[in-house]
């Protein structure tokens, strides 16, 4: 079984940089759509980003478009979130998630694989 652990959140200042990577054991990703999701306190889980097995297809939320960047090594079973000129509102756990084909899709039921997350917080 698929296990994702995510690293590289933190505090960081309004119009900052984080890199997160979530990191694969137990089996491979390698064809496996990947995707990371954010929930901030009182809300919904929400999509952020996703890749396609291969890397061919990126999609992201609107809310992030231009300003984050995922990315995917499969040689290290490894995926990646560049996040640039943050925003307070991006403040929110970030949880990657592996999904049950190689097809990008948005919803979490897409997903069969899930990190615990981590913490992202951007101070104004």
């Amino acid at each position: 079984q698929v296990q994702l652990v995510e690293s590289g959140g933190g505090l960081v200042q309004a119009g900052g940089s984080l890199r997160l990577s979530c990191a694969a054991s137990g089996g491979t990703i390698s064809y496996s759509a990947m995707g990371w999701f954010r929930q901030a306190p009182g809300k919904e889980r929400e999509f952020v980003a996703g890749i396609s097995w291969n890397g061919g297809s990126t999609r992201y939320a609107d809310s992030v478009k231009g300003r984050f960047a995922i990315s995917r090594d499969n040689a290290k079973n490894t995926m990646y979130l560049q996040m640039n000129s943050l925003k307070p509102e991006d403040t929110a756990v970030y949880s990657c998630a592996a999904g049950r084909t190689g097809v990008l899709l948005i919803a979490t039921n897409g997903y069969a694989y899930w990190g615990q997350g981590t913490q992202v917080t951007v101070s104004s």
